[in-house]
């Protein structure tokens, strides 16, 4: 992503956006409320197009491209809020988007073992947690080269992020795939992004390794 801006109407909500995430890397997209963090993986999905820049995924541009043919390039997204079919069942929101490759039911079970358990249940039924981690197994079931998480661990109790973030360190070592995340923990941020990148006003205003974020980046820009 290279210069990306983006509007909602007449409202600007990016301003000039230059973003890379490598294959293997995982990088994490922080920043206060409302400074277009979501809107910069919408536009990388092509769910909010970009007005101006250009992003590219290896070597092809997403310009004007719908988001299905964008998921075919390899991109999916665990959104925010879930979004899980509440009507269907685990097994059947797993399949629905599923195509062949490395992840299949059996590897995201492992990954995820309550899924497993509890395939014939309803989504709807499912816990906060579990519907999350069903979102992400349903992203990965699409076999992307890049997985994009918005607050995957959002609202959730400590044992179920503690789980989440376990889980997404452990896809760092899963033949090459780029992580492009969202959050506000810094402490799990520490241990499972290689980079950090720090949005403020829609403009992206630092960026470098978890351990190199000093104070005044912290207080300014992150509140934490």
């Amino acid at each position: 992503m290279a210069g990306a801006t983006a509007h909602y109407g007449s409202s600007q909500a990016l301003y000039g956006v230059d973003l890379t995430v490598r294959c293997g890397e995982t990088v994490a997209l922080m920043g206060r409320n409302g400074v277009g963090k979501s809107t910069t993986l919408r536009c990388i999905c092509q769910l909010t197009p970009h007005a101006e820049g250009s992003i590219r995924f290896n070597g092809t541009d997403l310009s004007g491209m719908e988001a299905y043919q964008v998921a075919r390039l390899g991109i999916a997204l665990a959104p925010e809020g879930r979004r899980c079919f509440a009507t269907l069942t685990v097994l059947e929101n797993l399949t629905a988007a599923a195509r062949p490759g490395q992840w299949d039911l059996a590897s995201v079970f492992d990954l995820f073992p309550q899924l497993g358990e509890r395939r014939s249940q309803l989504a709807r039924t499912l816990s906060g947690g579990e519907q999350q981690m069903l979102a992400i197994a349903r992203a990965l079931l699409t076999n992307p080269k890049l997985l994009l998480l918005d607050e995957a661990t959002e609202g959730l109790a400590p044992l179920v992020r503690k789980e989440i973030w376990d889980a997404v360190s452990g896809l760092k070592d899963s033949s090459g795939l780029a992580i492009l995340l969202v959050d506000k923990s810094l402490k799990e941020i520490s241990k499972a992004a290689d980079r950090c990148v720090v949005l403020a006003r829609g403009r992206d205003v630092w960026s470098g390794r978890p351990a190199e974020l000093t104070d005044d980046v912290i207080e300014r820009h992150l509140g934490l």
